[in-house]
């Protein structure tokens, strides 16, 4: 009888736990759940919920397991390997729940992705069916999975399908939203690899990294530079790839005059403007305002050739950045995304110095508009 009145005390609670999502809190490495303590739960029983052992709770918390818990308290329960799932399958018995990111803003699947354990982007573009580039603010976003013993936690009701044993993908569909525009007009595929063909056939970049210093002679410090060399050759997708790497490794710029330099000489927004003007008359334009930095070119002084660096777009694409103080536009294309080291926290876009020029910048940051078709 006393069983069947506590099973009773706690129907609404349960049923309460398994019709609200799962919200993730923090980044990696630390990611967890807020869970609000309910009448008569304990370390033990908010263990098997969560299907994580209770003395991993409590230090994550800073608690003593002795102290015990008070109704109404909420602490923080860790997603860990043995109750969060990103890549292959549930063990025999688990179940697994959708667990949500909410997009802020100035987010891209990038910064989305680098802090949820650099959960690979095409992975979660299919498990929120979502093909475009960008991803509205406010969305949710399934960025994991809960594991769950289906016999001992009360949030199993919640757990959906789990995926084939032989695949180690989960596809799943994302939490249903009024007026969601997580399914934003897909991009065709032909389109990304057009660009990126685009990209290979019209430049050819070449990332200088620091020169070794002469014996007994002081290390002179080199910053970010990107030169461009006649078109020779294809750009290899496996340079692209090392550009972040190789900018790492490279120390910021530390005053204005290092960076800013003037040649007297402007292009009208650079080459780039009529590949700009195509691109938006063949999809929605995506607009984003924020700061900007730069680095060093040895390309666009010339000849109005302007590249940046940038998360939420393909390589390829024309990005349209307009100087808020100035009003003058520059055009660039996007070489690759920004490397994900201090001096690019708060930047929304990284472009070249040939183009700062262009836009009458006079600081290594500055508040910028861009805009791109997407």
């Amino acid at each position: 009888m006393n069983r069947l009145l506590i099973l009773l005390f706690c129907l609404p609670i349960v049923g309460k736990a398994q019709n609200t999502p799962l919200m993730v809190q923090g980044t990696t490495p630390d990611l967890y759940l807020n869970h609000t303590v309910a009448p008569k739960e304990n370390y033990y029983s908010i263990g098997r919920m969560y299907n994580i052992s209770p003395k991993e709770i409590a230090p994550f918390n800073k608690l003593q397991m002795a102290n015990g818990l008070a109704p109404a308290q909420v602490i923080k329960i860790p997603l860990k390997e043995v109750n969060f799932l990103q890549a292959g399958t549930s063990a025999a018995g688990e179940v697994l729940i959708p667990v949500y990111y909410t997009v802020q803003q100035k987010e891209g699947f990038y910064r989305i992705s680098i802090d949820h354990n650099k959960l690979p982007i095409p992975k979660l573009k299919e498990w929120n069916n979502i093909s475009a580039e960008s991803v509205d603010v406010g969305v949710p976003l399934i960025i994991g999975y809960l594991k769950v013993k289906k016999e001992l936690s009360p949030l199993a009701g919640a757990a959906i399908a789990p995926p084939p044993a032989v695949t180690t993908e989960i596809k799943a569909t994302p939490m249903p939203v009024e007026n969601n525009k997580a399914a934003i007009e897909k991009v065709e595929k032909a389109k990304a690899v057009a660009i990126e063909k685009t990209v290979e056939k019209q430049a050819s970049v070449k990332i200088i990294e620091k020169e070794k210093p002469a014996e007994k002679v002081q290390p002179v410090e080199k910053e970010n530079v990107i030169t461009e060399e006649p078109v020779k050759k294809e750009i290899s997708k496996e340079l692209i790839k090392e550009t972040p790497k190789i900018i790492e490794k490279v120390k910021p710029v530390e005053t204005a005059r290092e960076m800013i330099k003037t040649t007297g000489k402007t292009f009208g927004g650079g080459l780039f403007k009529p590949d700009y003007e195509k691109q938006v008359k063949s999809g929605s334009v995506v607009k984003e305002t924020g700061a900007a930095a730069m680095f060093k070119s040895n390309s666009g002084w010339e000849d109005g050739k302007y590249y940046c660096l940038y998360n939420n777009a393909f390589p390829g694409t024309i990005i349209k950045i307009t100087n808020n103080v100035t009003g003058k536009s520059a055009f660039a294309k996007v070489l690759d995304i920004m490397p994900d080291i201090q001096q690019n926290q708060d930047v929304i876009i990284r472009l070249s110095n040939a183009a700062a020029q262009e836009l009458g910048v006079t600081d290594v940051r500055f508040d910028c508009t861009i805009s791109y078709s997407k």
